[in-house]
């Protein structure tokens, strides 16, 4: 009998709080803040609080394009929760997000100040506060919307599931790396189906929920997350990939995936951000 059938789960679950495991030590069973953290304020409206992960790095780049589009409005501070230090569970952050994830928004161009949690949300706030990034024309804006939340609801096999167990799990059970691969593999199918007849999600416009995809599935098939481009043989996905080449190219993309990074190339990293001319 193999290691993985012979578990029988208990008739109540109890956490193992050192179950082992890349962010076990950050993992819980229950919300709410661990500690009192007072969160920086910089001079902007838009004041962010993340990590460059592919969740956070949705925001960033969203920004990003933004100001290159030449909103300056669309300024911001960035500033690092560094999930593995458990920044996520600070009183303050808990505030904008009791769900204690990255990232988490708040505006203070509003009275009292708005905020704003989950990535898919940010970003459409975004979208809709700066009329921009978001197709007007009814049919593409559904469409760009149907997009947006297939991310939303798929990623986490992506991540939680493939990346978990391909990745960070403290042992490799074929059951799971065979499961969750088949699922990404079969949403990257649903890209490239899609793509082979749209130069972006929403059509012939780049969107949020271009954005939102690419941190995501852009970067597995470039080859920047999780190291599986072989096991998943993403290349055979081609319009996947001529889909997110374009996407890596653009200047406000290159520079979104900057900011809240402290791993990494030492150059292309940017704890905080405070200006466009940290850029320079």
């Amino acid at each position: 009998m193999s290691e993985e059938s012979s578990y029988t789960p208990d008739t109540v679950w109890q956490w193992k709080s050192k179950n082992g495991g890349k962010f076990a030590n950050i993992n819980r069973p229950i919300a709410g803040a661990t500690h009192e953290k007072v969160l920086a304020r910089g001079e902007h409206d838009l004041q962010l609080h993340s990590l460059a992960t592919p969740n956070g790095v949705k925001v960033t780049i969203m920004l990003e394009e933004l100001l290159e589009l030449g909103l300056t409005k669309a300024e911001y501070d960035a500033y690092l929760i560094n999930i593995g230090e458990g920044d996520q569970f600070g009183s303050e952050f808990v505030d904008i997000n009791p769900n204690s994830k990255i990232p988490a928004l708040l505006d203070h161009s509003t009275t009292p100040a708005t905020r704003v949690f989950e990535s898919g949300s940010i970003l459409f706030y975004l979208a809709e506060k700066f009329s921009a990034l978001l197709p007007s024309d009814p049919a593409k804006r559904t469409e760009c919307m149907s997009w947006l939340f297939w991310q939303m609801g798929s990623a986490p096999y992506l991540g939680g599931g493939f990346g978990h167990f391909y990745s960070y799990a403290p042992e490799k059970f074929e059951y799971c790396i065979d499961r969750f691969a088949m699922e990404a593999k079969r949403q990257l199918d649903v890209l490239d189906r899609h793509l082979a007849d749209n130069q972006y999600m929403a059509g012939d416009e780049y969107s949020i929920a271009d954005i939102a995809i690419y941190p995501w599935y852009g970067i597995l098939v470039i080859g920047e997350l999780y190291n599986a481009q072989e096991f998943l043989d993403v290349k055979s996905y081609s319009n996947v990939m001529r889909w997110a080449k374009s996407i890596e190219a653009r200047p406000a993309v290159q520079r979104g995936s900057r900011v809240n990074k402290t791993w990494g190339d030492e150059a292309l990293q940017m704890a905080e951000r405070h200006s466009s001319k940290d850029f320079l």
